[in-house]
């Protein structure tokens, strides 16, 4: 996380960007690609090693999927939580397309196949874990939000329950049962 200096700095930027100011949407660019940099490569580091996908790539795609210079942010961490999440859904929708072109993507598959590589498991997996976070997102929403702070952007239990607006206490207790949730999930339907 930031020291509190920064976060006024980056809030000074929020809120130009914000009002529309000249320039200001380039300066929060600049300020927040290290941060966003660390995110998409804390992903990708726990993705298949022969990945298309470049953190370089992951952060450019997160950026238009935010469309930063036209929505309205509540402060720095609520802009890291979008992009954390921009990039979940873009590493799922990657997956997707994977799994589309493993099956064909449409054309008649002429044989099977019994085994599957490490990188159609690891897809597999990633959609998975995103249909769990969606059910469980319908069940209680803070779990979801709780799960992709710490585990999606990194986000230390302290720094997620600030970015939040949680007590620490509520976030442990809500990873507690995130994590319980997971893995009867997984388990489960596995």
């Amino acid at each position: 996380m930031v020291d509190s200096e920064n976060q006024i700095d980056m809030q000074m930027l929020l809120d130009s960007v914000n009002r529309g100011e000249d320039g200001a949407f380039e300066k929060l660019t600049q300020a927040i690609y290290p941060e966003l940099k660390r995110i998409a490569h804390f992903q990708l580091a726990r993705e298949r090693p022969d990945h298309t996908l470049s953190t370089t790539a992951v952060v450019h795609e997160a950026f238009l999927r935010l469309d930063v210079g036209h929505r309205q942010w509540a402060g720095h961490n609520h802009l890291l939580r979008a992009a954390a999440a921009a990039m979940r859904h873009l590493l799922v929708d990657h997956a997707r397309r994977r799994q589309a072109e493993k099956r064909g993507a449409g054309v008649p598959a002429i044989t099977l196949k019994e085994d599957q590589t490490a990188s159609e498991d690891q897809a597999l997996a990633v959609l998975k874990l995103d249909h769990a976070l969606r059910d469980m997102a319908e069940i209680d929403p803070r779990l979801q939000a709780v799960v992709e702070c710490r585990y999606f952007a990194g986000l230390s239990v302290t720094d997620t329950a600030e970015a939040l607006g949680q007590p620490l206490r509520t976030v442990e207790r809500d990873l507690s049962k995130a994590r319980a949730y997971l893995r009867q999930y997984l388990d489960v339907d596995g």
